[in-house]
């Protein structure tokens, strides 16, 4: 598991360069990203294929049986650490199954760069990933968080953001402290400290909008709570209104704590009962 620069290239590893340069097989997420940094620093791949959310169960199978004669296969995102919101784990849990050993070649990171200059607790912390892109999924999966006393850190796209963060003022508090980190070690690297109505009240002085790769990190509750009281009817309903079935039931279940398959089968039943009641 090789780690690329997430912006400034000067980043890159002397070991992570002498790895790439010896690799049999260079798996990446997009063959022509890799092949520019590759370029970058004249490393010559012995082979280059791609390896990312689409085809990677079908390219699992074939690389293992790679490495179990003998080759070196070294797997790189488009920009920092592998299978942090990145293709790659159904590769490392099949070496595992078979008992190959698996390296890490450690670097780059988003999720531990932004939380090194938030100002925030990083003493315990939660990796969120990408918010629901759905208005009302986005707000189903704060709402579960809002008890969370751990650091949390987030993903955002450049054109969500902004809807993003309203959602958090209006479900966590204004006053709840917060980071805005975009472009980090790139040319307009820039970092906005301060409460969620500060941050919110800069993005809607963005005429021209912002852009860029943009991590959230916003602080855990200040108060204990005890496990929220779901309403698991209202949830699905809710949630089925706005998704397909597959991906409400996924998020249910990670609200809940339930059984992902119960739950889709449950939003099916409710869905069914409600066509045949208005027919």
């Amino acid at each position: 598991m090789v780690a690329t620069p997430i912006g400034n290239l000067d980043d890159f590893s002397a070991r992570a360069i002498r790895v790439l340069s010896e690799a049999t097989v260079i798996a990446a997420e997009d063959t022509r990203r890799t092949r520019t940094l590759l370029n970058h620093f004249g490393i010559r791949a012995q082979r280059l294929l791609s390896l990312h959310d689409h085809n990677e169960s079908q390219r699992v199978n074939g690389l293992i049986e790679e490495m179990r004669n003998g080759s070196d296969v070294a797997l790189v995102s488009d920009a920092g650490t592998p299978l942090i919101s990145d293709p790659g784990y159904r590769l490392v849990r099949a070496a595992r199954d078979q008992s190959i050993d698996v390296l890490t070649i450690p670097g780059p990171s988003a999720v531990t760069s932004a939380l090194s200059i938030s100002g925030l607790a990083t003493d315990r912390f939660t990796f969120e990933g990408f918010l629901p892109s759905r208005r009302s999924a986005r707000r189903a999966s704060l709402e579960s968080l809002v008890g969370e006393t751990r650091t949390m850190v987030f993903f955002e796209s450049a054109k969500r953001v902004a809807d993003s963060v309203s959602d958090l003022c209006e479900i966590f508090g204004e006053q709840r402290e917060a980071a805005l980190c975009r472009e980090m070690t790139k040319r307009f690297e820039s970092i906005l400290r301060g409460d969620l109505k500060e941050i919110a009240r800069y993005l809607a002085a963005q005429t021209e909008g912002i852009k860029g790769e943009i991590v959230l990190v916003v602080s855990g509750s200040s108060e204990m709570t005890g496990p929220a009281i779901v309403n698991e009817a209202l949830l699905l309903d809710l949630l089925g209104k706005a998704l397909p079935p597959r991906q409400a039931s996924e998020i249910a279940a990670r609200i809940t704590g339930g059984r992902k398959n119960d739950l889709y089968q449950r939003l099916l039943s409710l869905q069914a009962g409600k066509n045949k009641s208005s027919t």
